[in-house]
């Protein structure tokens, strides 16, 4: 609140939005003048220079959209966007001087969200990140949220809090657990589990699914050793057991 009793609008925009913005771009300083103002809006922004490190901000935490160059340090937007959609629907918005209608169609065909040509103004990109995340989000009305014990998983807007305090899940982890409270209570085998979540053409092995499980339970179990929500079924694979 400042001097004039007045609470700004950029606090106000916090509290309602808590999103996750990360900026793909080998353009540091416009990197940095755009995180300035996203964060003055009240999102959370993080950036990488190069698709390797954009991957890695993915595997670590929890995004809500992607800004994305498309020429970038030994890839390019475009194969970031095709891996990404392999395993997940996290809008994406192209933001590139690369402007030919080609360009355009290719940046859509591939799964990107929106497409703003370079040099933009910042106004229009906070209209465009504003309009893509109500539409990817929705209103607090519409939101999907699964509650089991003391924790809460917002589909919706993929956070998860434990005891109200927020509990960060990376991409991955909170793709597995939002699978896990779409089949709740039913018993699904790990062949089920690696299809939905990695994909049905995936190479990835069981043990890697046996990992993921383990650390979605030592951040949402009391004691995962004794899991109450994650259940290993003898035989067939894994349950998220939630009491109705």
């Amino acid at each position: 609140m400042n001097q004039t009793g007045i609470v700004p609008a950029a606090f106000i925009w916090r509290r309602i939005m808590e999103r996750k913005i990360l900026i793909v771009d080998d353009d540091e300083d416009l990197s940095f003048i755009i995180c300035e103002m996203l964060e003055n809006y009240g999102y959370s922004v993080g950036c990488a220079v190069s698709g390797e490190k954009a991957f890695d901000m993915l595997a670590e935490d929890t995004w809500h959209l992607i800004l994305l160059d498309i020429n970038l340090p030994e890839t390019t937007g475009f194969e970031l966007c095709q891996e990404l959609r392999k395993v997940s629907d996290i809008p994406v918005i192209f933001a590139s001087a690369r402007t030919s209608e080609t360009d355009r169609i290719t940046g859509f065909d591939i799964g990107g969200d929106d497409y703003l040509p370079k040099p933009y103004s910042m106004k229009e990109l906070l209209s465009r990140v504003n309009a893509l995340i109500r539409r990817a989000y929705g209103s607090k009305e519409t939101e999907k949220i699964i509650n089991f014990g003391d924790i809460s998983v917002n589909v919706t807007a993929r956070t998860v809090t434990k005891k109200g305090e927020t509990v960060s899940l990376s991409l991955r982890e909170f793709d597995l657990l939002s699978w896990l409270c779409e089949h709740k209570n039913t018993a699904v085998s790990k062949e089920q589990i690696l299809s939905g979540v990695w994909g049905a053409f995936s190479l990835v092995e069981p043990s890697t699914l046996t990992v993921h499980i383990r650390w979605l339970r030592e951040k949402l179990e009391d004691n995962p050793a004794k899991p109450v929500y994650i259940k290993t079924v003898y035989k067939v694979g894994y349950m998220l057991e939630v009491c109705e």
